[in-house]
């Protein structure tokens, strides 16, 4: 591979060179090799997405390319020899598992993988709360049931979204599917949540605007755009990380994607995402990271079937 100086990179893409030094420095190009302070670039290296320029834009444009990459993928897959009934249940079998762990995990449950495997096959983890163990299975499901609601093709809906939330809090009854009454604080976020009065006027106009966007957005933009303002919104006392992604999950799953695992082991981007969104507008770092979580899946897909594209 041939490999240009920051200089070079900066010319052929028409930013100064502390802009690309800065970029490498943030790992927003891929494949740059650092040699003491001096960065070497791939030649053939994408100019990296500006954040900067996408405060409060609509972003179909920005990442029409990726999306359509995507696309691309899920037409193809469609294409294939469908999974067997038998091949498919594995495959959602160890998706839940993983997808329950790792959702669980960002807000602070300390089971493993594997007990998390185990507790679904109903086995008590010893020395686990209880708590822990409710929260596996109320997760499970909550999958389950937005695995029923794939099919009917609608948009999402306040009750859906209460119904999610009461199966992800099944060990809290009182506070279940239920709008908060108390201020909350997201710890180590800059954003604060609105006040209690405001949640269910900003929910219904977050309902409201994400069927509006239906009509301009590519679906993965408007969904990304959704999970970032519900994740403000905070809408419920506790369960709202977990709900948030479900939500997400089932939103992908009615416009034809896999539904995706975002990761424990990646849990910094996905705070840094909410971060650059509510500090200067920009959604494209939430739009970016559920775009490679599709991909990825779509690429498993492809490989079990027999290639990809």
């Amino acid at each position: 591979m041939d490999y240009i100086k920051v200089s070079q990179a900066a010319e052929k893409w028409g930013l100064s060179p502390r802009r690309v030094r800065i970029l490498c420095a943030e790992n927003k190009i891929s494949g740059i090799i650092k040699k003491g302070k001096l960065y070497m670039i791939p030649e053939n290296a994408p100019k990296p997405i500006d954040g900067r320029t996408l405060r409060g834009k609509d972003l179909s444009g920005a990442f029409a390319m990726l999306f359509l990459n995507i696309d691309a993928k899920k037409a193809e897959l469609h294409k294939r020899r469908p999974f067997t009934k038998g091949e498919l249940q594995r495959l959602q079998d160890e998706f839940l598992v993983e997808f329950t762990y790792n959702s669980n995990a960002i807000e602070g449950n300390t089971l493993t993988l594997q007990e998390t495997a185990l507790v679904l096959e109903g086995v008590t983890i010893d020395q686990k709360p209880l708590k822990e163990h409710l929260e596996a299975v109320g997760h499970k499901d909550a999958f389950l049931y937005i695995q029923s609601l794939v099919s009917d093709g609608k948009s999402i809906t306040e009750y859906e979204i209460k119904q999610i939330h009461s199966l992800v809090l099944m060990d809290r009854p009182d506070d279940k599917g239920v709008y908060r009454r108390i201020p909350v604080k997201i710890m180590g976020a800059v954003h604060e949540p609105p006040q209690p009065y405001l949640v269910e006027p900003q929910m219904n106009e977050l309902i409201r605007k994400n069927e509006q966007n239906k009509k301009t957005m590519r679906p993965i933009e408007r969904i990304a755009r959704f999970h970032l303002d519900f994740e403000g919104i905070h809408p419920f006392v506790d369960g709202n990380g977990r709900t948030g992604r479900l939500i997400l999950n089932l939103d992908l799953l009615r416009n034809g994607y896999p539904a995706i695992n975002i990761k424990f082991t990646d849990r910094k981007k996905y705070y840094d995402a909410f971060d650059a969104y509510y500090c200067d507008g920009n959604a494209g770092e939430m739009i970016k990271l559920i775009s490679g979580y599709v991909d990825e899946r779509l690429e498993q897909y492809l490989r079990i079937l027999g290639g990809n594209i």
